[in-house]
């Protein structure tokens, strides 16, 4: 199975032009015979601040998550992006949508939400498990890299794979932005901990993962593929945009 990882610049708010940029890479991904297209965290909204950027808080039914859900009408892909979801009068979700066939197969609302997470976001209460073409997987999302118990949960569903999904702002001024350490940062995390789930639970897991600066906050990006021996199998060679297409051997 072919998945496309993709590192892309969010910018917060900008809802058209984010997916503008994910249109092409899903067409991109088509021609190349992708079967996942993984967008990271909050990739349509942008990393916004819930409590002013109201007008980017979505509902599932909203039109921008029915444009994104109607790439996957017609072509033989599924495709996984994320959004700030609209919650009643309560807290919204850090939520990723998983389309296919023009339309919702199902969402994964982020369980861990982390202290500084906790003023603007709720907390979802499951971990479900998704399918393309009869492979099991499951998502995590960003600070659920520390939480154990969400790898372990795609692994009792029969997960094959793990796709953590991320959107790690940097600390530090930006006007003084070393890229190369925030990079590196995420790397070794994601090397440390995601490669210690994969090994753990005998599965992959991929990471893609917001790149770049946006009005107020970078990203380190970073794609990676991690083996069921917890090796790093792929990596993208800097924090730049752009995609890693990985293979996963779902048939062995």
């Amino acid at each position: 199975m072919r998945i496309a990882l993709v590192q892309m610049r969010c910018e917060k708010g900008d809802i058209a032009g984010n997916l503008e940029r994910m249109r092409l890479e899903i067409g991109a991904a088509v021609e190349r015979g992708v079967d996942i297209v993984a967008f990271p965290e909050m990739s349509i909204t942008g990393y916004i601040d819930p409590t002013r950027q109201t007008d980017a808080i979505l509902d599932l039914t909203d039109d921008a998550v029915r444009e994104f859900v109607a790439m996957t009408d017609g072509v033989p892909l599924t495709a996984i992006a994320g959004i700030v979801e609209r919650n009643g009068n309560a807290k919204p979700f850090i939520t990723q949508i998983v389309a296919v066939n023009g339309r919702i197969a199902g969402v994964y609302r982020k369980v861990t939400i982390i202290d500084e997470e906790a003023d603007w976001f709720t907390p979802g209460d499951d971990v479900p498990i998704f399918t393309h073409q009869g492979t099991s997987f499951g998502i995590s999302i960003c600070a659920d890299i520390d939480n154990p118990e969400v790898f372990a949960a795609s692994a009792q569903n029969d997960a094959r794979f793990v796709l953590e999904l991320a959107a790690p702002g940097l600390y530090g001024e930006q006007e003084t932005r070393n890229w190369q350490s925030g990079y590196d940062w995420w790397r070794e995390k994601c090397a440390d901990q995601l490669g210690g789930y994969a090994r753990e639970h005998r599965y992959y897991i991929g990471a893609a993962t917001q790149a770049g600066r946006t009005i107020d906050e970078d990203f380190p990006g970073g794609g990676y593929l991690f083996g069921p021996d917890g090796a790093t199998l792929a990596s993208t060679e800097d924090w730049s945009e752009g995609v890693l297409d990985v293979e996963i051997p779902v048939g062995e």
